[in-house]
């Protein structure tokens, strides 16, 4: 997960929320997502950050962003300086990321910024995440019955109960993140391994969009495999987790 580039906002701007966009190979979907989550996001009067984490793409997607850093002031930039994969650009901003509140979204649009602000006022006091649920999804019959499959077999095999896994629309705190393990595969479990930690995980109905422009990167068959073999790692991994909030203070 080697990073060649990290820049824009400098540290200690005071940013409340940040914006994660894993991105590869999505030139065209780059401008208008950036201008729909500035959007989104000045509604809240709040500071904020968009970090955009290009994964290695050849399609311009990077160039694009560094050219359009001049004109977003809250946008930031990172670069993998070779492909590593969607858990690994979405660790990456989290790691970059200096706001109290994370949000996520996937780079093709389908994910509909407009409903950050509806996910962030779920996020309460007891709270630690709120997933997005894709209540009409604007994709092929196939995908919709491999996803709903997939789901099933993934609540089946882990224990836990998270309705949509494959949306990519979440808020969470910064502060849970500490607590969970990265490896290929993570964005995808996210939801349960924060509840393997014992934090608490909300969802809450969303937008779904068709695909506009560019072409997806999944499909049936390179997520089958891969994620049947990652369900039994989860499954193992809330065997021998170590629970989060271990520690308080002595003299309280």
């Amino acid at each position: 997960m080697s990073l060649t580039a990290q820049t824009g906002l400098e540290s200690g701007s005071g940013v409340v929320f940040s914006v994660v966009v894993p991105v590869y190979n999505e030139r065209e979907n780059i401008r208008p997502l950036i201008e729909e989550i500035t959007a989104a996001m000045d509604v809240s009067g709040r500071p904020y950050e968009i970090v955009y984490v290009d994964d290695f793409s050849r399609d311009g997607s990077l160039e694009e962003l560094l050219r359009l850093q001049r004109e977003f002031k809250t946008l930031r930039v990172i670069a993998h300086s070779r492909n590593c994969g969607q858990s690994a650009a979405v660790a990456s901003g989290f790691a970059a990321s200096r706001g109290t509140v994370i949000a996520t979204l996937d780079a093709d649009r389908q994910n509909d910024p407009a409903d950050i602000p509806a996910l962030l006022a779920q996020l309460t006091d007891g709270t630690d995440m709120v997933c997005g649920v894709r209540t009409k999804r604007r994709d092929s019959l196939i995908r919709r019955i491999s996803s709903r499959v997939a789901n099933a077999f993934r609540n089946a095999v882990t224990g836990d109960r998270v309705s949509d896994t494959g949306c990519g629309l979440r808020v969470v705190r910064r502060a849970a993140l500490a607590e969970i393990p990265v490896f290929n595969g993570m964005h995808r479990f996210l939801p349960t391994l924060m509840r393997f930690q014992g934090f608490t995980v909300r969802e809450v109905p969303v937008n779904h969009r068709p695909r506009t422009a560019g072409v997806s990167k999944y499909g049936v068959g390179n997520r089958a495999w891969r994620g049947l073999v990652d369900c039994f790692a989860m499954r193992w991994y809330k065997s021998r987790r170590i629970p989060a909030r271990r520690t308080r203070d002595p003299a309280s």
